[in-house]
């Protein structure tokens, strides 16, 4: 029979959810075990891989392979500079990437990957400090090894104990928890996080600048304090921002008159035509520096429930030299 007229399996829900929470029982008592022989070899990779003056270099052949790219990554954007070689292009001509300033983390479940092990004498000579992730420290890498991590599973969560599954998952714990002991040792911040993530959610809340997304110049609205109340609202209706700034000569703030103050006005039945700015504003509005982080601005807004703030350069009196409102923000993806 082809596979093209081959019969659909049955489908049985309640074998694939037993099978599922056998898969995470197995791959969560991996992990346990893994924390038990944390000790000594991985206090060392962490101290070697601080002190590398160079970049930490990881190594691995299929899912080893993929679980090493992922902690190369990891390692790369908390801090600490890493790369992933192929061990199989190594031997032909990538372990020129490799200098003598760098630490190599060589993954492999069995310590018997033969494109590693064919290099690990390469390692010796340059005094490259060597990191053995494996299953099996009594292994040819465990032995060559400076240090070892035991990424030791009693059995994989594959029904037939041969696909990679608890044995990739320690390994990319492990890898993970290198990744969170570097950081920490670092100082590593939030800031510094954002700096290798400047295209996400927390590189936007963490690099931009209210001066980055304010609006400025002629699209500011703004009027001087004896200005007619009638004219304060052509202004706002010109520039669209629900609001208008009043500024004395020199630019610098006095207040700010919004669509809330005139709803208010309108329904205390104010007579609109005898007031001027100076008499509606209101005094002391919520300011911020073209400086502060645009989240700070987004904080400000909902702290006090505003949908804008005014943009001031507090070195020059309180001049008012740009403004910032919620969809400005939500634009930019800072909330």
């Amino acid at each position: 029979m082809t596979a093209s007229t081959a019969p659909t399996p049955l489908f049985d829900a309640a074998r694939a959810l037993n099978l599922a929470r056998s898969t995470l029982d197995i791959e969560a008592a991996a992990l346990v075990g893994a924390k038990a022989r944390l000790g000594e070899g991985f206090a060392r990779a962490v101290q070697s891989m601080l002190g590398c003056r160079g970049r930490v270099v990881v190594m691995g052949m299929g899912k080893s392979g993929h679980v090493g790219r992922k902690i190369a990554a990891t390692l790369a954007s908390t801090g600490t500079p890493a790369m992933f070689v192929h061990p199989a292009e190594a031997s032909h001509g990538d372990l020129g990437m490799v200098t003598e300033h760098d630490v190599v983390i060589a993954i492999s479940n069995s310590g018997e990957s033969d494109e590693l092990n064919v290099i690990l004498p390469v390692f010796k000579r340059l005094h490259v400090p060597l990191i053995a992730l494996t299953g099996n420290p009594q292994s040819t890498l465990g032995e060559h090894a400076d240090m070892v991590i035991a990424s030791t599973v009693e059995r994989e969560a594959c029904p037939l104990n041969l696909a990679p599954t608890a044995s990739t998952t320690t390994q990319m714990a492990l890898g993970d928890a290198l990744a969170v002991a570097l950081l920490d040792a670092r100082g590593f911040r939030e800031e510094d996080f954002a700096r290798s993530h400047p295209g996400g959610s927390l590189g936007r809340k963490l690099l931009m600048h209210v001066g980055d997304l304010m609006r400025r110049g002629d699209a500011l609205p703004r009027v001087g304090p004896e200005a007619p109340l009638t004219s304060m609202l052509r202004v706002m209706t010109d520039k669209g921002l629900g609001f208008a700034a009043v500024v004395d000569e020199h630019e610098h703030v006095l207040g700010i008159f919004t669509d809330g103050d005139l709803r208010r006005l309108i329904e205390r039945g104010a007579d609109l035509r005898a007031l001027i700015a100076r008499d509606v504003m209101h005094k002391n509005p919520r300011c911020i520096r073209a400086d502060a982080l645009a989240a700070e601005a987004a904080e400000l807004m909902e702290q006090h429930r505003i949908t804008s703030v005014l943009v001031v350069d507090l070195e020059n009196g309180a001049r008012l030299i740009g403004t910032l409102n919620s969809n400005d923000l939500m634009r930019a993806k800072v909330i």
